[in-house]
């Protein structure tokens, strides 16, 4: 599809070398991210709280040669991204959580066939059809493999306009690294809220990777390569699964990132991710000048689960709070790693329902 939009007006920063900034809803702000990376392919389907990023993109991609198609469903979207990361080429995919659901059969045969692409949830509220408001009720179904089969993907969580940028540029390379897909877990907050953004100048438009032996470019002066996840030999489909539960630990053992706020002395911790980790560090700083000894982590992957920096920090913690937008999710995975070591309490808020800096903070003067 060819578009004659012009080229994100930039703000500041214009000469050469400089780093330049616009403002951007998250949403739109995801799609620039995808684009500097080198994405030449989308396909989606029209859903709210995304609609901005099929939008974007659809106006960017004819900017850089590359295809954009508003596919007739979520199935054909997910289906059409197969087939462009089968041919190399650096592809994506977005939508909300009903959405996602169903893609999650091709995000199983993209991770069963190894092939490297970005999938974007913006989580609206549920279950069922829900409305279009924010939630984090997706948590298990991306970290705990939606699909059918062992397979794990890697799951960013950004938390502000600037993470949507450039969680979605790295995530490219992540899918390469790995050749797996790679999810960008936002929420309907994320996506539309508007916020300056800074494009670095080492944020380059990578050339086109052409070394990507496995992919099904023509086999003319080679073996022809085949990409499936059908294996019905005797034990050969054991055999490849334990290969990829090999991948699947580096990735473990590699990406699992958080970030620590005021965690040094902290009594309280609190855990929170995406755009509720914005209201907890602002509870925690409110905290902090009531004389309590509050902290954050903010699982920065939510797989691979940053575990570890947990484990630690519950030998000198009092006790966590897990806040999260849904019923309790993630907060499962904080007591797997806290392991009885200390008392895990929760709070939560449902169907689109946003927790508040003073909810949280009466959350935390509760527990001392």
């Amino acid at each position: 599809m060819r578009s004659e939009a012009k080229p994100p007006r930039r703000g500041r920063g214009k000469g050469k070398g400089m780093s330049q900034k616009i403002l951007m809803c998250g949403n739109e702000a995801c799609g620039e991210g995808a684009v500097l990376a080198g994405c030449k392919f989308y396909a989606g389907y029209p859903i709210t709280p995304q609609n901005e990023l099929p939008a974007y993109m659809s106006r960017r991609l004819g900017e850089v040669s590359g295809v954009f198609i508003q596919a007739e469903s979520e199935l054909a979207a997910i289906n059409m991204v197969f087939g462009a990361a089968v041919a190399g080429a650096r592809a994506m995919t977005s939508s909300s959580s009903p959405g996602i659901s169903l893609k999650q059969e091709g995000i199983s045969y993209l991770a069963g066939c190894e092939l490297p692409a970005v999938i974007v949830n913006m989580q609206r509220g549920g279950p069922g059809l829900g409305n279009i408001a924010p939630s984090q009720a997706d948590y298990f179904q991306s970290v705990k493999g939606g699909g059918h089969g062992d397979y794990k993907i890697v799951v960013l969580a950004p938390a502000s306009a600037q993470e949507m940028f450039e969680f979605t540029y790295h995530a490219f390379d992540i899918a390469d690294k790995y050749r797996n897909p790679v999810l960008i877990l936002g929420d309907g907050l994320l996506g539309q809220m508007m916020e300056p953004i800074v494009i670095k100048p080492e944020i380059k438009n990578p050339k086109p990777d052409t070394d990507k032996p496995w992919a099904l470019t023509g086999c003319k002066g080679r073996s022809p390569n085949i990409i499936r996840s059908l294996y019905l030999g005797d034990g050969v489909l054991e055999e490849r699964n334990k290969r990829l539960q090999e991948k699947f630990k580096n990735m473990k053992e590699s990406e699992a990132r958080a970030e620590m706020f005021n965690l040094k002395d902290s009594e309280i911790v609190l855990v929170a991710y995406g755009s509720v980790a914005r209201v907890a560090k602002a509870a925690v700083s409110a905290a902090r000048k009531k004389g309590i000894k509050a902290g954050l982590i903010r699982p920065v992957t939510l797989w691979p689960f940053p575990g570890k920096v947990i484990r630690e920090t519950a030998g000198t913690a009092k006790k966590f709070l897990v806040a999260e937008m849904s019923a309790g999710q993630m907060v499962e995975d904080v007591m797997l790693a806290v392991n009885g070591r200390t008392e895990v309490d929760f709070y939560g808020r449902m169907g689109g329902g946003i927790p508040t800096e003073e909810e949280l903070l009466a959350k935390i003067e509760g527990l001392v």
